[in-house]
């Protein structure tokens, strides 16, 4: 433990004599150490030397500077950890009010009272450790905001960004996605890739939880279920050989939602599996809006053993996929008012005739319309396929 620092400032010789045979002891077991100056300009110049002083003892009356003036200029150094114990004259208390008025911590009146002095440096020591604690803890708060920035970063960058992705069959299919997490950090997670000429994956997740747990999970989902689906199997065989691997890997019963679904680009059939997710709408060309119901399997990094089921559609030519998690539908405005799903078919109408960036953007626009500046409850994502050709 290091010491506690005190720098005496006194124009009397004999007080430092004073000092060091009345805390000898402490000075002996490293508790205390001691630095001496008989003037204001002697300690500022010692406070230069020693930027680590806790606890400043300084006569008000001195010679070139005096203790008034020392202590404005301590005040400009902006040290909280810093104490100033000002000393003076019994009868001096116009002084000393001065001191206590522009920030000293305490005072002493001479002579002094070595026994009332080292109570008050007592005292003063658990204040300067209060506030080093805090300190502390405030650096490694903005390092740990620091960190969660960055991640935030890097999970957004994991996640595709260029659109549109498939510039060979841009004439064919238009596509667009985002997500906004809630935190520096989020579990939702959005991904799409070719697996053949014909086939594309497409998944749409929301991992259980908040902030960095979630954001680990999702990284880890996204991975397992990409990696499986780039073999080409079927969405329900890939789902449920993900479960398979999540639900072995799953910490305090972390699970995922998950919508997968294959598109085939020439025809327009999709094959989709539902794990425990929020059910699609498709928008369909004359503005109908239609969610793509069928078999519900169970949410994905849970049970093991369990075999997903895949369904069946398919989408006609100007027809648009619309995929989301429940961080839309079950936003929240500052009445506690939800979304829901009737707002959700409602926005969805009006974007007939949208490519799917304006039509991601619309919604994103809308739910935060509707929220009017409620803070974002959970993570948003959204992304749309619509069959061109």
């Amino acid at each position: 433990m290091e010491p506690i620092k005190i720098l005496s400032v006194d124009d009397e010789m004999d007080l430092e004599l004073l000092l060091t045979q009345y805390f000898r002891r402490k000075i002996r077991k490293g508790e205390y150490e001691f630095f001496f100056a008989h003037n204001g300009v002697e300690a500022l110049t010692m406070l230069l030397k020693q930027k680590d002083i806790d606890i400043i003892l300084s006569d008000i009356n001195m010679p070139e500077m005096d203790g008034l003036t020392l202590l404005t200029k301590i005040n400009e150094m902006q040290n909280p950890a810093l104490k100033c114990i000002m000393v003076s004259a019994y009868g001096d208390m116009g002084n000393i009010r001065s001191a206590m008025n522009n920030g000293a911590f305490d005072f002493a009146t001479k002579p002094i009272d070595l026994d009332d002095l080292s109570i008050t440096i007592e005292k003063a020591i658990e204040q300067i450790s209060f506030i080093k604690q805090s300190q502390q803890e405030h650096t490694q708060l903005e390092s740990l905001k620091t960190d969660l920035a960055v991640a935030g970063e890097i999970q957004q960058a994991i996640l595709p960004r260029i659109f549109p992705p498939f510039p060979d069959v841009e004439d064919q299919l238009d596509l667009s996605a985002l997500m906004i997490p809630a935190k520096d950090v989020g579990g939702d997670f959005y991904d799409f890739f070719r697996i053949d000429n014909d086939h594309i994956g497409m998944v749409v997740a929301d991992v259980s939880g908040k902030g960095v747990p979630a954001a680990i999970f999702m990284a880890v989902s996204r991975t397992v279920i990409r990696t499986i689906g780039l073999q080409g199997d079927t969405p329900g065989r890939c789902l449920t050989q993900s479960n398979e691997m999540l639900s072995k890997e799953s910490v305090k019963s972390m699970f995922v939602t998950v919508f997968y679904a294959i598109y085939n680009v020439r025809t327009g059939e999709l094959r989709y599996c539902n794990g425990g997710h929020n059910n699609p709408y498709i928008l369909r060309t004359n503005g109908d809006v239609q969610a793509l119901t069928g078999i519900t399997n169970c949410i994905v990094g849970v049970v093991d053993d369990y075999e997903y089921q895949d369904n069946l559609t398919t989408l006609n030519i100007g027809d648009t996929l619309v995929l989301y998690t429940d961080g839309v539908n079950e936003a929240f405005n500052p009445a506690f008012e939800e979304y829901g799903d009737s707002r959700l078919e409602n926005a969805l109408q009006q974007q007939k005739g949208k490519d799917c960036k304006q039509l991601t953007e619309a919604l994103l626009e809308d739910v935060r319309t509707f929220a009017a500046g409620a803070p974002q409850s959970d993570d948003i994502t959204i992304m749309s396929l619509k069959r061109k050709a």
